[in-house]
C-alpha cells in the first residue's frame, strides 16, 4: 500500500494528539472531519479500500467525550497511517497488519520478550489506550533515555551481542530500534519510576485513583458491549480477599488468550470506582510466574523502564540486573574523591547499581521523584560535569588576548548620541559594563537579558558605535528574516552618522548580489552586516571583525556562536535575549558568559491587560478588538504553529484570515506566516506598519522582534498550544507605544486544570521573569529553551527547578578546581579531562584542557 497526498494531511494533527502520552489530545478539536474529508479524497487517489475502511471507521471515536476510547480511535488510526507508508513516528504505535472491515480489527499475537523466552508466555498487543496514573504515566509514552554521563569507550561499549549473555533475538531487535546497542546504554538507562512488589497489595487493600500493583486469577473472561454499542473486552481477576475488573476498549482473540481463566497475572494500572466495583483500565500485564523465587521481579522494588510496553520490561529488566551486576564494578569515578567524601555522595558504581534496584530500606516515592542518594549523586555528576565545561570554556576566553577598544569617555558619548532618545538608568548601567568590557583586552563575551520592549537593540547600537568608531566590523544575527530585515532598517538608519555601510545578508537575492556583498564584507568597505543563519556561511568572510551581536540567543546553539565568532580574531561577543531565564537556567546555559540585566522599561510604556477567553465568549473578545480598530489602533491575531503539522496549521491560518474578514467588514486583514517568500512576509509587514492593514492574522513568526507601536490588542488562538514564555514573547508585540494595550488568550479547553493555571498566570503577570520561572516549573528546561539545541548535554537525572542548592554547589566546586588548576593538567585531574571529552562529546569549543 502505498502513501496518499490527501492522507498525509493528518500526520501532524494525528501526531501530535498521541505525543508525550496523548498529553495534547485535549487541545486537538474536529479530528472527525478532519478524517472523514480526507478519505474521501483519499479514495478519489485509489487508497487501499480495507485502509479507508478502517480509518472511516475510527472517525466516529476520535472526537469522543470518553478518553480512553478516543485515545484508542487515534492510536489506531497512526497504525494505519503507519502501515500505508506515512512517517507518523508515534512513540506509542506500531505499524501492524490491516484486515478487511470487520467489527474491530484483528491483532496478530506476538511472544514476550524474555532472556531466554520463558515457558509460560502471555500473548501481546502493543496496549491501546492507557490512564495516565497520579504516579506515573504509561512507560510507551516516553522514548528510551540515556543518562549524559554514559562512557562511550571502555568495557561498556562492548556491543549487547559480544557480551556472553543470551539474549532473545527480538529483544535484541527492539533495543536496537532505540538506541540501545551497548553495555553501556543499558547500564545508564534511567528507570522512570519504581513499583514496589516487596509486599504485593491485595485487592481489598486496593484505593480508588491510586496507580496499584496486584497478582489475582483470571476467574472470567468475555466481550461486552459499551455505552456505544462498541464491543469491548473486561476481565474479572480476584485474589481470595476480592475482585476487580480489567477492560480495553478493544477486542480481539489476543486478549482473550492474555487472559485464560485460572492465570496468575501481574496487573498495574490506575485504580477507580465504576458500576462493576473496582477497575483498571488498559492495564499492564505480566506473568506471575516466578512469584516466590525471582529476586529480579519480585520480592523487591523493581524498575519501570521509559520507551518500552508492560510486556516488554521484564526482559529489559532481567538484562539491566545482570549488566549491572557485571559492568558497573568496571566504571571509572571521574569525581575526585575527596569532594566525593567531603559531600556524602555515593561512588559511582554503587549509585549506578542502586539506580535500577534499590536497596529494600529506599524510600519508594523518594525513588520516583528522582531524589534518593542515587539519583543524588548523578544529579549532581550532571550538573558538576557541566559546570565544569562551562568554567573551561569562560576561562578559555579569559586567557585569550582579544581586542581593546577605545572606550573613552568622549567615544561613548559619540555612540549614545546615535541614540534619537536618552538611555534608561537600566540601559545606561548595562551600556557602562559593555563599554568596559570592550576597552579590556581579553575578548568580551556578555548575555544581555531584558523583558520584552526593555530596549536591548540601543545597548547593542552603542556597543556597534564604539567598534565602528576603532575601525572594525559588526556582524549582527537574528534568528528570522523578518527581524534581521527590521534590525538592518534600524542599523543602517541611526549608524549613517558614522559612515557605516550596512549589508542585510541573508539566503535570498540573485548569486550576482551574494557575490559583491560577500566581496565588500572581505575586502573592509562594508562595516556592518546584519542577517539569519546565511552570515556563518562559509563564504561569508569579514576584513576585521571587532564585535559580534547575537539576538535571541536561545534561538541559537553554542556551536552557531562560536561560528561567528570565528568569523574575527577573537571579537568581542554580545547576546541578547527577550526570553527571561530563570537564574538556574542562564547558570546552566551561559555559564560561560557575564551577564547583565535590563530591568526597566522605557518611559510611556503601559503594563498590557491580559484576559483568558473560553471558546463560548468569543464574541466578547471579537468586541474588544473591534472598539481597539475604532480607536484607529491595530490587531494581530496569532495562530499556533504546531511541530509536524504546518500544513494544517497554515489552512487554520489562512481560513481563519477568511472568517475574520467578514466578522470586521470594515477592516482590512492580512496574512503572515513562515511559508510565505520574503519578498511576500515584507509587503505583510510593510502594510501593517504603513497601517494599510487593520489585523494581521500571523503564525508565530512575529514571536521576536517585530515592533509596530500603533498595534494595541492582540487576540491568541488555541493559547493553551503555548508555552507560558512563548505567550510572553508574542504579547509584547503589543504595549509598544503610548496607548493602553491588550492581549486576549482564546483557549478551547476550559477544563485542565494546567491550562487554566498556567494562563492564568498570564492574566496575573507582566513579569517575564516570574512568568519564565513559572514555565520552567511546569515545562522543565528542554521544552523551555530547547536544550538539545543549545550545544550542552543534555540533563536526564537532574532537575533544574529541584536542583537549584546541587546547581550553585556543583558551579562553586568546578570553577574552584579551575581556579587552581586552569588546564586540568594535574595528575590527580586526568579522570576529569576523559569524562569531560566523554560527556561534551568535542563540544567545549574554547576550552583548553590537559
Amino acid at each position: 500500500m502505498s502513501a496518499s497526498s490527501a492522507l498525509s494531511a493528518l500526520v501532524g494533527p494525528f501526531r501530535y494528539a498521541s505525543a508525550k502520552g496523548f498529553a495534547n489530545l485535549h487541545a486537538v478539536k474536529g479530528l472527525k472531519a478532519l478524517l472523514e474529508g480526507a478519505v474521501a479524497k483519499a479514495r478519489a487517489e485509489g487508497v487501499d479500500a480495507a485502509a479507508l475502511a478502517v480509518l472511516e471507521r475510527e472517525a466516529a471515536h476520535v472526537d469522543s467525550s470518553d478518553e480512553a476510547e478516543r485515545r484508542a480511535a487515534v492510536t489506531r488510526v497512526g497504525q494505519t497511517l503507519a502501515s500505508l507508508g506515512l512517517p507518523v513516528g508515534f512513540e506509542a504505535v506500531t505499524a501492524r497488519p490491516l484486515e478487511a472491515p470487520k467489527p474491530l480489527p484483528r491483532v496478530k499475537a506476538e511472544e514476550e520478550e524474555a532472556l531466554p523466552a520463558p515457558d509460560d508466555e502471555l500473548p501481546v498487543e502493543k496496549p491501546k489506550a492507557k490512564r495516565r496514573g497520579k504516579a506515573a504515566a504509561s512507560e510507551e509514552d516516553e522514548p528510551a533515555r540515556l543518562l549524559s554521563i554514559a562512557p562511550a569507550a571502555g568495557p561498556l561499549s562492548t556491543p549487547l551481542k559480544a557480551i556472553g549473555i543470551r539474549l532473545n533475538p527480538r529483544l535484541i531487535g527492539l533495543l536496537n530500534k532505540k538506541g540501545i546497542r551497548r553495555a553501556g546504554d543499558v547500564l545508564f538507562l534511567l528507570p522512570r519510576v519504581y513499583e514496589d512488589r516487596r509486599q504485593m497489595k491485595k485487592i481489598a487493600q486496593l484505593r480508588a485513583g491510586e496507580r496499584e500493583t496486584i497478582v489475582a486469577e483470571v476467574r472470567k473472561a468475555e466481550d461486552v458491549v459499551g455505552r456505544s454499542r462498541r464491543k469491548m473486552f473486561r476481565a474479572v481477576l480476584g485474589d481470595g480477599t476480592g475482585t476487580i475488573a480489567v477492560t480495553y476498549f478493544q477486542t480481539g482473540p489476543w486478549l482473550k488468550a492474555r487472559f485464560p481463566v485460572g492465570k496468575k497475572l501481574v496487573i498495574s494500572g490506575e485504580v477507580r470506582n465504576s458500576q462493576w466495583g473496582w477497575e483498571i483500565a488498559h492495564p499492564e500485564v505480566e506473568p506471575a510466574i516466578d512469584l516466590e523465587s525471582s529476586a529480579v521481579h519480585f520480592n523487591r522494588i523493581v524498575p519501570v523502564y521509559p520507551g518500552f510496553e508492560r510486556f516488554e520490561q521484564r526482559g529489559v529488566r532481567e538484562l539491566a540486573f545482570r549488566i549491572a551486576e557485571r559492568f558497573a564494578s568496571s566504571l571509572e569515578d571521574a569525581l575526585p574523591e575527596e569532594l566525593r567524601v567531603r559531600m556524602g555522595l555515593l561512588d559511582l558504581p554503587e549509585a549506578i547499581r542502586r539506580i535500577h534496584f534499590p536497596p529494600d530500606d529506599e524510600d519508594v516515592a523518594q525513588l520516583d521523584a528522582h531524589q534518593s542518594p542515587a539519583h543524588r549523586r548523578l544529579a549532581f555528576d550532571e550538573l558538576f560535569f557541566l559546570q565544569l565545561g562551562m568554567a573551561l570554556r569562560r576561562q578559555g576566553v579569559k586567557v585569550q588576548p582579544g581586542i581593546s577598544f577605545d572606550a573613552s569617555g568622549a567615544r561613548i558619548e559619540k555612540a549614545k548620541a546615535l541614540l534619537p532618545f536618552q538611555l534608561t538608568g537600566a540601559q545606561s548601567r548595562v551600556v557602562e559594563q559593555v563599554s568596559r568590557d570592550m576597552a579590556r583586552p581579553e575578548p568580551m563575551n556578555r548575555l544581555v537579558q531584558g523583558d520584552v520592549g526593555s530596549g536591548k537593540t540601543a545597548v547593542a547600537l552603542v556597543a556597534a558605535g564604539l567598534a565602528l568608531q576603532d575601525g572594525f566590523q559588526v556582524a549582527v544575527m537574528a534568528p528570522t528574516e523578518i527581524l534581521a530585515e527590521q534590525h538592518h532598517q534600524n542599523f543602517a538608519r541611526l549608524l549613517a552618522p558614522l559612515g557605516a555601510r550596512v549589508a542585510l545578508i541573508t539566503g535570498g537575492g540573485t548569486a550576482k548580489h551574494r557575490r559583491e556583498q560577500r566581496a565588500a564584507l572581505r575586502d573592509g568597505t562594508l562595516h556592518v552586516a546584519v542577517g539569519t543563519h546565511a552570515l556563518i556561511e562559509g563564504s561569508v568572510e569579514l576584513a576585521k571583525l571587532g564585535l559580534v551581536v547575537i539576538d535571541e540567543q536561545h534561538r541559537f546553539g553554542v556551536i552557531q556562536r562560536h561560528a561567528l565568532m570565528d568569523k574575527g580574531l577573537r571579537p568581542d561577543v554580545l547576546v541578547m535575549t527577550a526570553t527571561p531565564i530563570p537564574r538556574t537556567l542562564a547558570m546552566t546555559l551561559y555559564g560561560d558568559l557575564d551577564v547583565s540585566i535590563i530591568d526597566e522599561l522605557p518611559p510611556g510604556r503601559t503594563p498590557i491587560v491580559t484576559r483568558v477567553f473560553v471558546e463560548k465568549a468569543r464574541p466578547r473578545a471579537y468586541e474588544q478588538v473591534q472598539a481597539e480598530l475604532d480607536k484607529g489602533h491595530q490587531a494581530y491575531v496569532v495562530y499556533p504553529l504546531v511541530e509536524e503539522s504546518e500544513k494544517v496549521d497554515l489552512a487554520d491560518a489562512t481560513r481563519g484570515a477568511a472568517e475574520l474578514a467578514k466578522i470586521f467588514p470594515n477592516a482590512k486583514v492580512g496574512l503572515l506566516h513562515g511559508r510565505m517568500k520574503n519578498e511576500e512576509k515584507d509587503e505583510a509587514m510593510t502594510a501593517f506598519r504603513a497601517r494599510q492593514v487593520d489585523i494581521l492574522v500571523c503564525t508565530t513568526v512575529v514571536e521576536v522582534g517585530v515592533d509596530v507601536p500603533n498595534a494595541s490588542v492582540m487576540l491568541i488562538e488555541s493559547a493553551e498550544r503555548f508555552g507560558l514564555s512563548q505567550l510572553h514573547q508574542l504579547r509584547g508585540r503589543v504595549g509598544r507605544g503610548a496607548a493602553k494595550s491588550f492581549c486576549f488568550l482564546l483557549t478551547g479547553y476550559a477544563k485542565s486544570e494546567e491550562a487554566r493555571a498556567r494562563l492564568q498566570v498570564m492574566e496575573e503577570s507582566n513579569d517575564g521573569f516570574v512568568i519564565a520561572e513559572r514555565d520552567l516549573d511546569l515545562r522543565g528546561p528542554g521544552e523551555f529553551l530547547g536544550t538539545r539545541q543549545s550545544g550542552m548535554p543534555e540533563l536526564a537525572v537532574a532537575n533544574l527547578s529541584r536542583d537549584q542548592a546541587l546547581l550553585a554547589t556543583a558551579q562553586d566546586e568546578a570553577r574552584a578546581i579551575v581556579a587552581k588548576d586552569p588546564r586540568l593538567e594535574r595528575p590527580e585531574h586526568a579522570p576529569l579531562v576523559r569524562a569531560l571529552e566523554e560527556r561534551w562529546e568535542g563540544r567545549l569549543k574554547l576550552a583548553q584542557v590537559g
